[in-house]
């Protein structure tokens, strides 16, 4: 089935292809010992897990409200718009939002899993390669998730929105090696985590709870693996080296913060670009949520050593200066938690339900 039909804006049937820079990195050092990167490894290859059979798609979701997220989490709740519409009208706001929002997870997962390539590719190093290599398959299990979800349960999809594009193909296209690491395991995964938690712990639906529960528990190993690779490697580099990648987190940063925010939904009903924008603005839960994104990536960018005068000023200046002082393996531990209980949980229900049916088997035999 061609997504093409499921997608609000004709995006054609070309391809998006970005130039490839430098150069493919060959090593005949097969005796790689960063314990920590291995260990990495090693859970990455433990932690593998098919969705098809771990994630329970035959939960029916209705689309209008596919998250059972608040309305208030609506940019456009609260305005005339709003006050404007009927219910059905606003049923249609609901399956626009969700949909905006797992299709842009959707490419972002196909843009880290290219990038996990890029990085088996151009790295210097075995353990990296290794580990990059388990990566680049966790993300291939991401697009087949979110992409089933669209399809299935959605039937609608969002074209990418193009600040994440451009945020992309910087990341991709830059010729050094370890760009692919800053502006993926850094910024894109650290931005996706906070929005996967987000809605991960306000949603009321089982089946997008457990996806980003999953998905989640091996996004933290990601953004791990960037910080362990990118410490060792900025410990090494010159002032005017940092500065060249504290320019890359600081214009990143800024373009996440003022270009993410689902303005196509709006000009789908009918919200000229211009009052779409100011009403984002105007948001609380909007501010609240932009705000969250950055809870992975400020202490991740301060403990990867680019925690310059300039970077601090900046965060300071997009009010997310405090976020330094997270605690980045704690989430990461909370994050393991919360899947491993959701899976206890959905096996302790389907046992339940299994002696349920036996219970009842057994009275109707006994009646019989």
């Amino acid at each position: 089935m061609s997504t093409n039909r499921f997608y609000t804006t004709p995006v054609g049937e070309a391809t998006w292809d970005v130039p490839m820079t430098g150069d493919a990195r060959f090593t005949w050092e097969y005796d790689e010992n960063r314990e920590k990167l291995l260990a990495l490894y090693q859970k990455g290859k433990d932690k593998q897990w098919d969705s098809v059979k771990r994630i329970d798609w035959d939960i029916e979701v209705d689309p209008y409200d596919a998250l059972g997220m608040p309305d208030q989490s609506l940019a456009i709740y609260g305005t005339r718009h709003w006050e404007k519409m009927d219910e059905r009208e606003r049923k249609r706001v609901r399956h626009h939002a969700a949909a905006w929002q797992f299709s842009q997870f959707l490419h972002g997962e196909q843009g880290a899993m290219i990038t996990g390539a890029r990085i088996v590719e151009t790295v210097p190093d075995l353990d990296a390669k290794l580990y990059s290599a388990t990566q680049t398959m966790d993300e291939a299990r991401h697009v087949e998730i979110f992409s089933r979800f669209l399809h299935e349960k959605l039937g609608l999809v969002y074209p990418i929105n193009g600040k994440l594009q451009d945020l992309l193909g910087e990341t991709l296209g830059d010729s050094r090696w370890d760009m692919p690491y800053l502006g993926m395991q850094v910024l894109i995964e650290g931005l996706a985590l906070a929005a996967f938690g987000v809605i991960r712990d306000a949603s009321t639906k089982p089946l997008p709870k457990q996806i980003l529960a999953y998905v989640m528990q091996d996004e933290a190993r990601h953004v791990a693996f960037g910080r362990l690779a990118l410490r060792d490697y900025y410990a090494q580099l010159s002032a005017a080296e940092l500065r060249e990648r504290e320019d890359f987190v600081i214009e990143g940063c800024y373009l996440m913060r003022d270009r993410l925010r689902g303005v196509e939904i709006w000009e789908n009903f009918g919200i000229p670009r211009a009052e779409a924008q100011e009403m984002l603005r105007d948001s609380p839960y909007i501010r609240m949520f932009q705000s969250l994104l950055f809870s992975r990536i400020v202490p991740c960018v301060k403990d990867i050593g680019l925690w310059s005068e300039r970077i601090r000023q900046a965060y300071d200046d997009m009010g997310v200066l405090e976020m330094s002082k997270g605690d980045l393996d704690a989430l990461m531990r909370q994050d393991e938690e919360i899947a491993e209980r959701i899976e206890v949980e959905r096996f302790a229900a389907e046992e339940a339900a299994r002696r349920r049916e036996v219970d009842e088997v057994i009275a109707e035999a006994s009646i019989s």
